[in-house]
């Protein structure tokens, strides 16, 4: 659309209010207006004054029935044919482009079908040109219809997002026009609390958390752990965690020193055990018992999303429906027990600030002030303590598999990474604050989280009606924003997008590009990711360790198939061949 055009009003028009004796059928001749059609309680309640008093039963029971299919028809049209199409044409008067509407299922079907072709296809070793095939469906969509298409999710149109700018509108969210789009009642099961929430609960809630997340409170955690406690530790949770995994992998060595893992179900361990101590210290063994649970939940829901468009799929009192509610009440139940007996402590005095559940409690208590609208309720720091291992486990594992993956394809960035870290380190164990001063290390994470990023893009969706980009849309408009597409865009990150190039942040972030939310691995504004430092000051723990011990290239069993699961993953695994130093 020209600069300037005239935007065309994509506003719902209301059926004029007319008397409601008017029968049905007239109604729906206006196929060119929104219908609202009336609830099967009026339409039974018109039917039965029609038919008088004296109708027997059965006649009513029919009549009933018949209504209620008209009105069930009717919502079917309008849900699945008369919204779909009109909100189509509006998108098309303004000038945007995408695909045509498929009846019921939209683009599901070929995107399903784009992406088992491109599984089936790995990419040459080295290569980072990866948009192609983990996202294909929307790479076909961009470049035939341009950077700002939409397509089809069954009957409801989503904008694609690629400007930057546009992007940051969205993400900023600074008039409150936009939400994240609604959890999928199965989704539930996997990601809950803060990062599900809209209005006064997300606010309520970043409130509380955001103490427990602070970069000074890490910091904190970190230098009191450093300290010898009743002789039983003397390293950080995190450190003593590394430690184990190097011991580990020393032992699995040959005699020449040599070995071979999939360092992807390394990291998963790690993360979940790391995830574990922080945020339960004391209940580590129920805790690891939760990550157990949530790792067998994330993919029984998986295997429930294939076939999630199918109305009614979840309440079939299926194996896989069934095990996903057992489980669920599981972790509740360790949950429940954990929360309480930690909130009994706190009330009582005793110290409970040494891991993340502690700082949550206090924090709750402290904001609540023993009022209860004003804190988190039980239930609610149940899902906080669901996310804490969703986000806090998953995140970090596979930023960590991508990093020693692509270090083995660029040895000569590991050898630089290794000789940072020993001029700052040696041999002795890395400190919070010499981290910090890693610079090499973190040009290669944010690196690799630019091109391998763990969630490829971010779904939005408008409270009001808005303008956006020279366009009106609607309420309840729908945006993905690609953040796998916008971090390999060669209008914004050069020719080399698709290379390898820690350099390009050797400045820092805001530098990296002249677009402030070209980069956004960790979502973007009053919504980033409140675990963003805990996860990079993990990383960076983790890969010093590792860099101090061993060197590292691909096993020849390596396939390079980057494909999504919740995140982005090694579609065969990572296996990695390992020598001591």
């Amino acid at each position: 659309m020209a600069d300037g055009a005239e935007a065309i009003d994509l506003r719902e028009k209301r059926p004029a209010q007319g008397d409601l004796a008017t029968p049905l059928i007239v109604r729906l001749a206006h196929t060119h207006r929104r219908l609202s059609p009336p609830t099967a309680k009026e339409s039974c309640t018109g039917a039965a004054l029609m038919l008088g008093e004296a109708a027997s039963p059965w006649i009513l029971a029919g009549a009933a029935a018949a209504v209620a299919l008209l009105w069930l028809c009717t919502w079917m049209l309008q849900w699945a044919w008369w919204t779909p199409r009109r909100l189509e044409r509006a998108l098309r008067g303004q000038g945007l482009r995408g695909t045509r509407y498929r009846l019921f299922i939209g683009d599901v079907a070929e995107n399903g079908r784009r992406n088992r072709e491109a599984a089936s296809r790995p990419l040459p070793l080295g290569s980072h040109d990866v948009v192609p095939r983990v996202i294909p469906f929307f790479c076909n969509v961009l470049k035939e219809h341009g950077k700002l298409p939409f397509i089809w999710t069954g009957p409801k149109p989503i904008v694609i997002i690629t400007d930057p700018d546009l992007a940051r509108e969205i993400l900023s969210n600074k008039p409150g026009n936009f939400a994240k789009q609604t959890t999928a009642g199965i989704s539930r099961f996997v990601i809950g609390g803060v990062v599900t929430y809209e209005g006064e609960k997300w606010a309520k809630h970043r409130r509380i958390l955001n103490p427990a997340f602070h970069q000074e409170k890490i910091k904190e955690q970190y230098l009191k752990m450093l300290h010898n406690m009743s002789g039983m530790r003397m390293l950080p949770v995190f450190s003593a965690c590394c430690t184990e995994m190097i011991t580990r992998w020393e032992n699995s060595m040959s005699s020449e020193g040599l070995s071979e893992l999939d360092v992807r179900d390394e990291f998963q361990n790690l993360t979940g055990d790391v995830i574990s101590r922080t945020a339960f210290g004391s209940s580590y063994q129920e805790g690891w018992r939760i990550f157990q649970l949530q790792e067998e939940q994330a993919k029984r829901v998986l295997k429930a999303f294939q076939r999630i468009f199918i109305p009614g799929y979840w309440y079939l009192p299926i194996e896989n429906n069934r095990k996903i509610r057992e489980i669920d009440q599981e972790i509740r139940t360790i949950l429940r027990g954990i929360i309480v007996k930690r909130d009994k402590a706190v009330r009582n005095g005793e110290s409970s600030n040494d891991d993340l559940l502690g700082l949550l409690v206090e924090s709750n208590m402290r904001q609540s002030n023993e009022r209860e609208n004003l804190g988190m309720s039980i239930e609610d720091m149940i899902e906080e303590c669901k996310l804490f291992y969703a986000a806090g486990s998953e995140t970090t594992s596979v930023l960590l598999t991508w990093t020693l993956i692509l270090l083995s394809m660029h040895p000569e960035w590991q050898e630089r990474a290794r000789e940072e870290v020993l001029h700052h380190f040696g041999r002795t164990t890395p400190d919070h604050d010499g981290l910090g001063r890693l610079k090499i290390v973190t040009m290669i994470l944010h690196e690799v989280l630019r091109l391998y990023p763990p969630v490829v893009f971010l779904q939005r969706t408008t409270r009001k009606e808005i303008e956006l980009g020279g366009i009106k849309y609607p309420e309840g408009a729908n945006f993905t924003l690609p953040i796998l597409s916008i971090h390999h865009d060669p209008s914004i990150w050069g020719q080399d997008a698709s290379e390898f190039n820690p350099e390009r942040f050797a400045n820092g972030v805001s530098k990296a590009t002249k677009f402030q939310t070209a980069f956004f691995s960790f979502a973007w504004g009053p919504r980033i990711c409140l675990g963003q430092s805990f996860a990079m000051l993990e990383a960076k723990m983790a890969l010093a360790t590792i860099l101090q011990s061993f060197s590292f290239e691909l096993s020849p069993s390596y396939t390079h198939a980057p494909h999504t699961v919740l995140t982005l993953q090694p579609q065969y695994g990572a296996p990695i061949k390992l020598k001591k130093l």
